[in-house]
């Protein structure tokens, strides 16, 4: 975090959700996570958007240093409800008349939900890496397929409870295998991994929700097919689950799409080709 950034108030009902504020010039850009991950996925993008729009990121309730309610329903349709809260937090820092949004992984069916609901307030989607309903090419990580078929995952959940380091090297393994260079996957492994046990209950819970969120979401194609602010869709190539057949089909869904397939690039986009990601975010 640098010096610039200052924290953003934001409450959700009697819960209180990490954000911050880096000033910049222009519409705010909003950045969200997925899972299992927290708004430090964002640490090199940020110096390449520092200055030139105003950068919110923020935690979901569950994740990073957010509140973590016990027995709390971590859905995709809650995540809605907490990015509603962060953007009417912003719009009323900065009086800005619309934003742009920034999902990653699973932030995308909530992200895409908001700007369905909101379209006037969206000044441009910009789609990392995610996802919205389910499709032939689309693959879950095997991480993520354990945990989020039924029966299987409560063997699964049950085995770490007992056996941590293999937590801990399941995590590694997978979400390590998501970023292209070894320093930098390192880093990232390590300092992720610190955030996400105390975030486990959030990241099963999403997991049960996440069969059921892809396939009620078919039902909103036509919306999406009407969707009129513009959006870019910009996926690293080398992801192998949220794949480049999967990318082309879901820009194609949007009547105003561009899409931008980075070729030395895996499923952190964001992380390997941050310089590129940035202009993308930024340019009109």
């Amino acid at each position: 975090m640098g010096p610039a950034t200052e924290a953003l108030a934001v409450s959700r009902g009697p819960y209180r959700l990490h954000a911050d504020i880096t000033p910049g010039v222009g519409l705010p850009v909003l950045l969200m996570h997925g899972f299992p991950d927290s708004s430090r996925l964002y640490d090199r993008l940020l110096p390449h958007l520092e200055g030139r729009m105003p950068v919110v990121r923020f935690d979901f309730l569950g994740w990073g240093r957010s509140d973590r309610p016990r027995g709390y329903a971590y859905t995709a349709a809650n995540q809605v409800g907490d990015l509603a809260a962060v953007a009417d937090a912003v719009f009323a820092r900065l009086d800005a008349p619309r934003l742009v949004l920034v999902a990653h992984d699973a932030s995308g069916p909530p992200a895409v939900d908001w700007a369905l609901a909101h379209p006037e307030r969206v000044a441009r989607l910009v789609l990392l890496n995610t996802y919205y309903h389910w499709m032939p090419a689309l693959r879950r990580p095997p991480a993520i397929a354990l945990y989020s078929t039924p029966l299987l995952r409560t063997a699964a959940r049950a085995t770490v409870r007992r056996r941590p380091e293999l937590d801990r090297r399941l995590h590694a393994w997978q979400f390590g295998g998501f970023i292209r260079d070894r320093e930098v996957r390192e880093h990232y492994v390590a300092r992720l991994y610190e955030q996400f046990p105390a975030a486990r209950p959030a990241f099963w819970r999403l997991n049960d929700d996440l069969i059921g969120t892809v396939m009620n979401r078919r039902r909103r194609i036509p919306e999406l097919r009407a969707f009129a602010p513009p959006v870019r869709v910009v996926f690293g190539a080398r992801d192998g689950y949220l794949n480049p057949r999967v990318v082309r089909r879901f820009a194609a869904l949007f009547p105003h799409s561009q899409l931008h397939l980075l070729t030395e690039a895996g499923h952190h986009v964001q992380v390997d080709e941050p310089e590129q990601v940035a202009h993308l975010i930024v340019a009109e």
